[in-house]
């Protein structure tokens, strides 16, 4: 029986709605949720990603600024910006668009931004916060999303084996550390599978959960994967397609017809993970603003 889809449009669309009520109630005492997008180049996909961001910042009720920089702009001048927006009061997440060029080091530049401004999660003391355990700072949106993705589709985590394939800073590590921490959303033995894992099937069919963030269309295959497990598909390729008006389409990381034969429950690419990824900026701007009070 093939594996039942997790919605994530649906489940995103609830948190949305979630952070919408928040952000009225946080109006309703004088303070509107502010989001800053800083973009730096013309990059077309970062320019639709940040796009779309703050069109689902303002459909939630929360302000948002969006800084265009030049190419050229030097790290120095980016900096300043971030300062500036450290420093106003009006905004409470700053979201610098990745990639940056070359000229700019964006290890400096994530550490540069206010880490109670950085919903993001990606500064080192949220970093070192939810390695710990502790839930006072930023967990990355992506690795956020996707435990509530699994809460959200009935998925019981504790004592499962958790096989994450990618280390990334962005998704693999934080997913990790995510996954084994001491709570009902998690508490798995974890794996993580990178490029230099020998037999990586072997290591992948032992996963009650799956988290593919691998970057590599179809890494996955159906025969790689255990019977009944969980699969979370974290990747977004642009491949060819003949039989697509643009010649192209979205694939995950997954094979997607092969693994759904075999899996309980599975997200499709796109209509999975990416709304969550928005959905939860959301709910760390939100949050931001609302420990203001405190």
């Amino acid at each position: 029986m093939p594996a039942e889809l997790i919605d994530g449009r649906a489940i995103a669309k609830k948190v949305r709605a979630q952070v919408a009520e928040r952000a009225k109630k946080l109006a309703a005492r004088g303070i509107k949720p502010g989001l800053a997008f800083v973009l730096v180049g013309d990059d077309p996909a970062s320019a639709v990603y940040v796009g779309a961001k703050g069109k689902a910042t303002e459909e939630a009720g929360m302000y948002t600024l969006t800084i265009r920089l030049e190419a050229d702009t030097s790290q120095a001048e980016l900096l300043a910006r971030i300062d500036a927006l450290n420093s106003d009061p009006k905004i409470h997440g700053i979201l610098v668009q990745m990639p940056l060029p070359k000229q700019i080091d964006p290890d400096t530049v994530i550490r540069r931004i206010d880490p109670a401004k950085d919903v993001d999660g990606f500064h080192p003391v949220n970093v070192g916060k939810m390695l710990i355990g502790k839930r006072d700072g930023f967990v990355p949106c992506t690795p956020a999303g996707i435990q509530v993705l699994l809460k959200q589709s009935g998925v019981k985590t504790p004592g499962k084996n958790c096989v994450i394939i990618g280390r990334s800073n962005i998704v693999g590590k934080p997913m990790a550390a995510l996954m084994m921490q001491d709570s009902e959303d998690a508490n798995c033995t974890v794996t993580v599978c990178h490029r230099r894992t020998a037999d990586l099937p072997a290591h992948t069919r032992t996963a009650d959960i799956l988290i593919v963030a691998a970057g590599r269309p179809g890494i996955v295959t159906g025969d790689m994967v255990k019977p009944g497990a969980v699969v979370i598909d974290v990747g977004t390729n642009r491949v060819s397609d003949p039989k697509a008006k643009s010649g192209t389409k979205l694939q995950g990381d997954v094979d997607f017809e092969s693994v759904r034969e075999v899996a309980s429950k599975i997200t499709p690419v796109p209509g999975g993970v990416g709304p969550m990824t928005i959905a939860m900026l959301m709910a760390n701007t939100v949050r931001a603003a609302e420990m203001t009070l405190r």
